[in-house]
């Protein structure tokens, strides 16, 4: 069961591994979007969006409907949220001691 579950969240992660996609849930955080919605958001060509959107609905983190000619996409589950605002959290924390130890560097570059 344990590599099952490893399994999954390395899947996860992997369809996170791209910034774009990473963007693309992020501009869902809200609720439901037109594509082209999500790309004047995003900013990227209409192809490369709808390839990043295959890699996410492949692994079901998002999920579309259909209306008349537009396809609305979703979070299939908004607790993807909290995940990406606790990695945030991390890089913050993780940034703050960079900065320090770059601090400190340079304090010792300076002559005395």
């Amino acid at each position: 069961m344990q590599s099952a579950l490893r399994s999954f969240k390395a899947s996860i992660f992997q369809a996170l591994a791209h910034p774009c996609r990473i963007a693309i849930v992020e501009a869902l955080r809200e609720g439901e979007l037109s594509a082209g919605a999500i790309q004047e958001r995003v900013g990227v060509e209409q192809a490369n969006l709808s390839q990043h959107l295959a890699v996410l609905r492949s692994r079901q983190i998002i999920v579309n409907r259909k209306e008349g000619n537009q396809v609305f996409y979703s979070l299939r589950d908004p607790v993807l949220i909290e995940v990406l605002d606790i990695m945030r959290r991390y890089f913050q924390a993780n940034l703050s001691q960079a900065i320090a130890m770059l601090e400190e560097v340079e304090a010792e570059r300076q002559p005395q």
